[in-house]
C-alpha cells in the first residue's frame, strides 16, 4: 500500500504544479467555508457551541473522506490511491500561495493601492495605510505562515498515517484542513465561539509550524537560522506562526513587521523587492521539500 500512498502524494504535487487550485465552485474547502456561514451568529452559550463545532466538523470531514477512499479502493487499489491523491491535493496549497505572494510583491512596485487590495487574499490585516515595504513584509510573512497550515500540516497528517492505512491518511489530511478552516473562519477574539477552534488549531499546528521553520532553513541554505530564530519566534501572540516567519526574517536579513503588533528582527530594514522575491522563492523550495519528504515517509 505504501507505494500507492507515495503515488498519491506525487499526484497531489503534480496537480498543485499544473492546476494550483480547483475552482471555488467545486472546491470542497470552499464548500466547507460556505457551510459554516450560518454558524457565525450570536449564541446563548457560544463557547459550548464552539467546542461542539470543533469536535464535530473535522470528524465529519475525515469520516466522509475515509469512506470515499475505502469505496474507491474496493474498486481497485489504484483508484483508491487516486482518490486519496485528490484529497491530498485539495487539502494542500503551494502554487496558489506562491503566485499570490509574488503578485502582491510585484504590484507593490507599480500599483500600491492594488497591492494593498490583493494582500487581503493573503493576510488578515488592514492594509489601507501600509507602505510598499510593509506590504512586501506582509506578503513574505503570510507566505511563510501559510506554508505551515496550508501545506506542511495536512501533508504531515497524510504521510504519517499512510504506512498504516490510506483511508486514515486521507482522513487525517481532511481533519487537519477542517481544523484550520474552522480557525480561519471563527478563530478571532471578536467571535466568542471561536475559542475552541482557535485552541484546537494551536495544538494541531505546534509541530507543523516548527517543521516548516526547519524546511525554510534548509531551503534557504542556512539550517542554523532555525536556532537564531528561536527568541524572536515568540514575539507574535500566536504560539506557532512566529516560527516560520522569524526563520524567514533571519534568512533574508530583514525586519518583518505587522505595524503596531510585532516586529521580527532578522535585520533593521523592511524587505526590498529583491528580498521579498527571494523570500517567496525560499518558501516555494520549502514547499517542494515538504512534498518530497511526505512521499518518502509514505513509503516507509
Amino acid at each position: 500500500m505504501t507505494p500507492v500512498a507515495a503515488g498519491s502524494v506525487a499526484l497531489a504535487a503534480g496537480l498543485d504544479r499544473l492546476v494550483a487550485e480547483p475552482p471555488a465552485t467545486v472546491h470542497p474547502v470552499a464548500w466547507l467555508g460556505r457551510a459554516l456561514g450560518p454558524l457565525d451568529r450570536r449564541w446563548t452559550h457560544p463557547r459550548l457551541v464552539g467546542v461542539l463545532v470543533a469536535l464535530a466538523v473535522p470528524l465529519l470531514a475525515a469520516g466522509a473522506v475515509a469512506a470515499a477512499v475505502v469505496a474507491a479502493a474496493r474498486v481497485d487499489p489504484l483508484v483508491g490511491g487516486v482518490v486519496a491523491g485528490l484529497v491530498c491535493f485539495v487539502a494542500t496549497s503551494r502554487r496558489m500561495l506562491i503566485d499570490e505572494a509574488r503578485t502582491v510583491v510585484a504590484l507593490g512596485e507599480t500599483d500600491l493601492p492594488a497591492a494593498r487590495e490583493r494582500l487581503r487574499a493573503l493576510a488578515g490585516r488592514n492594509a489601507d495605510s501600509l507602505s510598499a515595504g510593509e506590504v512586501r513584509s506582509a506578503a513574505v510573512e503570510s507566505a511563510a505562515e501559510n506554508l505551515a497550515d496550508g501545506l506542511v500540516a495536512p501533508l504531515a497528517g497524510f504521510a504519517l498515517l499512510a504506512p498504516v492505512s490510506l483511508p486514515l491518511a486521507a482522513a487525517a489530511a481532511a481533519w487537519i484542513k477542517a481544523v484550520n478552516t474552522l480557525d480561519s473562519t471563527f478563530g478571532y477574539r471578536s467571535k466568542p465561539m471561536g475559542w475552541a477552534p482557535a485552541r484546537l488549531d494551536d495544538a494541531v499546528m505546534w509541530l507543523p509550524a516548527r517543521a516548516s521553520a526547519a524546511l525554510l532553513a534548509i531551503a534557504g541554505g542556512r539550517p542554523a537560522a532555525l536556532r537564531s530564530a528561536r527568541s524572536s519566534a515568540r514575539v507574535p501572540d500566536s504560539p506557532n506562526s512566529g516560527w516560520p516567519m522569524a526563520t524567514l526574517a533571519i534568512l533574508l536579513g530583514v525586519r518583518l513587521e505587522k505595524p503596531g503588533v510585532y516586529a521580527l528582527p532578522g535585520g533593521t530594514a523592511l524587505p526590498t523587492r529583491a528580498d521579498a522575491d527571494r523570500g517567496v522563492a525560499v518558501v516555494s523550495r520549502a514547499g517542494w521539500l515538504a512534498f518530497g519528504l511526505a512521499g518518502v515517509i509514505a513509503l516507509c
